[in-house]
C-alpha cells in the first residue's frame, strides 16, 4: 500500500461570504492529490499523456464531515483502493493539517482511454506502471 500527502491551502476565492469552503472545491483538490500522488511514484499526468492516455473520471463522491475554512492548510491524502481492468480508484481524505481532523473523505474512478477516449489495456500499453500501480492497491481484489 502507498498513500500519498499533498498539500493546499484553502483560498480566499474558494470560500463564501463566512470563510466556509465550496464544496465543488474537494474535486480539485482531490486532483492535487492524485496529481501529488503520481509525482511521489516518478511519474506524472503528463507523461501519461505523451504516452497517448488520458484518466478521466467517470464517478466520484465526497463526504463533508467539517467545512474546510479560509487560510486553512489542508492534507489531501491519497491512495489506490481498486486497480482494476480499464479502471482505477482512488480515495482520499481532506484532513486540517494543523489538528488532524478529517474533514472530507471521497473517491473517484477513472478509465485509462486513448485521445479519442476509447478504453485501452494499460496493463499491456505499460506494463511497468501497471505494476508500480498496482503494487500500491491498499485493499484486496
Amino acid at each position: 500500500m502507498h498513500t500519498n500527502d499533498g498539500y493546499v491551502r484553502v483560498r480566499y476565492e474558494e470560500t463564501d461570504q463566512m470563510g466556509v469552503a465550496y464544496h465543488g472545491n474537494y474535486y480539485t483538490w482531490f486532483e492535487v492529490g492524485r496529481s501529488s500522488f503520481f509525482r511521489s511514484l516518478g511519474y506524472t499526468y503528463a507523461q501519461l499523456e505523451e504516452e497517448g492516455i488520458i484518466l478521466p473520471v467517470i464517478e466520484s463522491h465526497c463526504a463533508y464531515k467539517i467545512a474546510a475554512k479560509y487560510d486553512e492548510e489542508l492534507v489531501i491524502r491519497t491512495s489506490i483502493k481498486k486497480l482494476k481492468g480499464v479502471r482505477l480508484k482512488f480515495s482520499y481524505e481532506v484532513v486540517r493539517k494543523e489538528d488532524e481532523v478529517v474533514l472530507a473523505t471521497g473517491s473517484t474512478i477513472h478509465a485509462f482511454v486513448n485521445k479519442t477516449l476509447k478504453p485501452i489495456n494499460f496493463k499491456k500499453v505499460n506494463p511497468k506502471v501497471w505494476k508500480i500501480l498496482n503494487d500500491c492497491v491498499d485493499e484486496v481484489k
